[in-house]
């Protein structure tokens, strides 16, 4: 039976009270499993960010049940969601959000310091990412001197370095081009089915969501499977 990854059951986010109350999430359902990669689809303004961050746990629901690796993960309290997010969880975001004054190298090093790896070992690990990215000449460049699509890579060098098992990505090419951003979105599948990781990645292109395994949309706080 292939392991499940990631299960949201019911999740509900609002936000104010009363009649103020605003409903994003009405009651979310969502398995994932090991090596899926999952489009997450929706017009602006559906909920698909929050839903995101909801399940990166760095936003809790206002009610329902979410498991990571088997987790319970809905009331735990901050410290045990940090473990979580560091142990089970990468990040992508639309933009790059990399450390101005470090190195690529330096950026892909530090989730890896943080977590405490001796440097030696998180360097090495660092550079054979930004190799496989294609930016291992570009190592030394600080973000400035980087173009917008090897910022985003050396972004996603950093999500996979500590080898989550769930990564989370959204709109990771929306400020890119069009060209740069096939580009960089096919890096960034290639290096997701490489890992063996599964993955929720939120996209406004429909060519991209096709390239994924299956396609849920997020229709009136509610995700809907799509053929």
């Amino acid at each position: 039976m292939t392991e499940t990854v990631l299960k949201l059951q019911q999740i509900k986010r609002w936000f104010g009270d009363g009649d103020k109350r605003l409903h994003v999430l009405k009651g979310v359902d969502l398995e994932i499993h090991k090596g899926e990669i999952v489009a997450l689809v929706g017009p602006s303004g559906s909920g698909k960010s929050t839903l995101l961050y909801v399940t990166g746990l760095l936003d809790q629901p206002s009610s329902g049940s979410l498991f990571l690796a088997g987790r319970s993960c809905a009331s735990m309290k901050e410290k045990e969601r940090t473990l979580m997010r560091r142990q089970y969880l990468g990040f992508v975001y639309q933009s790059h959000l990399l450390l101005p004054d470090f190195s690529a190298l330096e950026n892909v090093m530090m989730p890896q310091l943080i977590g405490g790896t001796r440097p030696a070992r998180a360097k090495e690990k660092a550079l054979q990412l930004l190799d496989k990215m294609g930016l291992k000449s570009r190592a030394k460049h600080r973000p400035g001197e980087l173009s917008g699509g090897e910022q985003q890579r050396v972004a996603i060098a950093r999500a996979l370095v500590n080898e989550p098992q769930l990564l989370l990505a959204d709109e990771p090419t929306g400020n890119l081009d069009p060209k740069t951003s096939e580009k960089v979105f096919m890096a960034l599948l290639n290096m997701v089915r490489e890992t063996g990781l599964s993955a929720l990645i939120a996209t406004h292109n429909p060519d991209l969501a096709a390239q994924m395994d299956r396609r849920v949309s997020l229709q009136n706080g509610v995700l809907v499977e799509e053929a």
